[in-house]
């Protein structure tokens, strides 16, 4: 098995009585990626991750990690190490303690262990704070711990089960980068679980959106945001405005008919069809507040997001979501306000 294939799952299912957690899920992912798999409550994103790791046994199918098949041996035999939501330290024991408990139970010499210890503890920068027990961390640094606690295992796949939903905004912001900083230089394969799209799409070399317990798109975060894969995966990551209307062909021009505007469309698909009914999506950020626009609306609502306002526009009897760039220049409008909207020349077709 090549790089490109250092983690392999093949049409892996997971029930719990009539339920679908896991359906028939392959998945190549790359030795050094950082894999995220996002979807709402339920979806089978955390039931995928534990089976990976052994906590949960597939009902079928089969996983591969480095050319050896894993998914008949036990948590502590895969070669994989788990950092849970809760962080699962152990109160009574000193930071050093804790990340020497699994060498412990894999009986490795003791002479060995200190500087493996060490190791993992300098690698997320807490090497002076053995002596500490938990309580007497802050959230960040219990966090740190339980990944030094994988780490000391040398695992080839570090899973991470919601690792940063537990700490405040700007803390989550630091980790995320650190998390990032020792994979590169580890060069470790990481599944990262979350319901933080934002988070997902920052971290991630890779995205995958699940639903019902199927992967709706595996892709790099750019492609996952600008070019989804159908209407579930654009209304999940991002917020959508959709347009529906026929597509229509005029000398060699694309554009869809909503029947009261004409949005351009790329003539990319040899697949479309002139007068076939599409949907198309377009991101807030992406339709420009412009005063000398044709295309008005009157503004219902405005919530300013810090380097953005969001307006909500009603525009021929639909709500438009429109994202404006805050500068020092710029108009701010207000409720019941006019507004002049500008779209782009390349709406996203969304597939039926």
């Amino acid at each position: 098995m090549s790089a490109e294939h250092f983690l392999e799952l093949q049409n892996v299912y997971k029930h719990f009585g009539d339920v679908k957690a896991v359906d028939n899920i392959s998945i190549s992912i790359k030795q050094g990626e950082l894999v995220s798999f996002i979807g709402p409550s339920g979806c089978g994103k955390t039931t995928l991750l534990r089976t990976i790791g052994g906590f949960n046994k597939q009902d079928a199918g089969s996983i591969v990690l480095d050319n050896e098949r894993i998914d008949s041996l036990p948590p502590e035999k895969r070669s994989t190490g788990m950092e849970f939501q809760n962080y699962a330290l152990f109160p009574h024991m000193t930071v050093y303690r804790n990340v020497a408990y699994g060498l412990k139970q894999m009986k490795v010499p003791k002479n060995e262990r200190h500087d493996r210890i060490m190791t993992a503890l300098s690698q997320v920068e807490l090497a002076d704070h053995g002596n500490r027990k938990p309580s007497e961390l802050s959230g960040g640094q219990q966090q740190r711990v339980a990944i030094a606690r994988c780490l000391v295992l040398q695992p080839k796949v570090l899973l991470l089960d919601e690792p940063l939903s537990n700490l405040d905004a700007n803390l989550r912001l630091t980790l995320r980068e650190e998390i990032r900083k020792i994979k590169d230089e580890l060069n470790l394969t990481v599944i990262f679980v979350t319901h933080d799209q934002e988070e997902a799409l920052s971290i991630s070399d890779r995205i995958a959106v699940l639903n019902d317990g199927v992967i709706q798109q595996l892709d790099t975060s750019d492609m996952v945001y600008n070019y989804p894969s159908n209407k579930f995966v654009s209304t999940f990551v991002g917020q959508a405005n959709f347009f529906t209307g026929k597509i229509q062909e005029e000398k060699e021009r694309w554009y869809l008919d909503t029947g009261t505007i004409q949005l351009p469309i790329p003539k990319a698909d040899d697949n479309l069809k002139n007068q076939a009914e599409k949907t198309v999506l377009i991101r807030p950020e992406r339709i420009k507040v412009n005063a000398d626009s044709p295309f008005t609306g009157i503004v219902t609502n405005v919530i300013y997001n810090g380097n953005f306002t969001r307006y909500f526009i009603d525009f021929e009897n639909r709500e438009l979501k429109v994202d404006d760039f805050n500068t020092r220049d710029n108009k701010k409008y207000q409720t019941k306000d006019t507004i002049g909207i500008e779209f782009p020349d390349t709406p996203h077709i969304v597939a039926d």
